[in-house]
This record gives C-alpha cells, structure tokens and sequence, in this order.
C-alpha cells in the first residue's frame, strides 16, 4: 500500500527533504532590477497565456502583442519610478520576489502596484510575506486603505486566492474587448 502523501510505503515515514532556504525582505537596489525583470517574466508567462485563451488569438494580438516587451518595461519602469517604494525577498543573496507600493492622490489611501514572486520560489509565503510587509509600511504611513488590482481570468487565480487570504476584499469589474475593422484613409 502507497501512502496517497508521498512515495513511501504505508507505516514508514517520508523522508524529509531539504528545508527551504530562508528569505529576507529588503528596500529594491538598482542591481536587483534585471533579476526582478526576468522571474516576473517568468511568473507572469502562465497569466498572460490564460489571458491569450479567454481573448483569442486575434484579440491577443491586438491586447498583448508582445506582452514580455512591454511587461518587461513596465517592471522596469515601476522599480526605477522615485515615487514607488520597492522591496525584494532575498534567498541565498539573489532576488525572488518583489513588491512596488505607491501612493497616489488619495492621501488615505495606498496602493499595491506589482508584486511577483519567481516561480521557482513561489508556495513558501514569499508573495504573503512582501503583502504583510508592504501593509506594515503603509499602516505605519498612517494610511488605512490599501487596494490593488487583479485579473479575472484562470491565471490569475493563484493571485486572487494570495490576496483573498491576506485580507482583501474582492470587487469584480469587467474589462470588454470588441475587435474593430481597420478604416482605411485614401
């Protein structure tokens, strides 16, 4: 008989294997920023192709044409931006996730701009610890709302459910797409 939890056979223990390294979170360093750049690649790539079934091809093309050039750039942009305030979750001296917190023109409130953690990593409450984080500074900042903003779509869920434990109340919105024809000027 199989234990159905691991390989081992039934009345023995499961090996343990190794613990996890541990992570800590730090203000973002210009150096981290190719490092943040390519695991959000790397964690966002099953969302936008979740979002490239729900839309179509023809649609995607039109929505996301080269959805890692300009994720790319926006990841770049938001940790360069003096407005944001960024922190890394560290493991082993490398980038692993990351959290961008901006303030807008609401003084009472806050926002979560991007959070991603590297795939590699994910499911060891990185993307859970950079939110209590974040959520400490704000609340520090005297601010009492924080808000962000989310896809609807299958791959999005995994973020919906982080952000749904952390305390965030979900309100759905809707986002139509409708494909045009071209008018061409003579």
């Amino acid at each position: 008989m199989i234990n159905q939890q691991s390989s081992q056979p039934a009345g023995q223990e499961p090996v343990p294997g190794p613990a996890p390294a541990p992570f800590i979170i730090r203000p973002q360093l210009d150096a981290d920023i190719v490092a943040v750049v390519a695991f959000s690649l790397r964690a966002w790539q099953p969302v936008f192709e979740s979002m490239a079934r729900v839309l179509g091809p023809r649609l995607n093309r039109l929505v996301c044409p080269d959805w890692t050039e300009g994720q790319a750039r926006a990841v770049e942009e938001v940790c360069r931006d003096e407005k944001m305030t960024v922190w890394v979750a560290e493991v082993d001296a490398r980038p692993v996730g990351f959290v961008a917190v901006a303030f807008r023109d609401d003084p009472n409130s806050a926002e979560i701009e991007m959070i991603a953690v590297d795939p590699d990593q994910q499911n060891r409450g990185i993307g859970s610890a950079l939110l209590a984080h974040a959520f400490d500074w704000i609340s520090a900042a005297g601010v009492q709302l924080v808000q962000l903003g989310t896809g609807g779509d299958p791959g999005h869920a995994p973020a919906r459910h982080t952000y749904e434990k952390a305390g965030f109340t979900p309100l759905p919105l809707v986002r139509y797409y409708k494909e045009l024809p071209a008018v061409h000027e003579d």
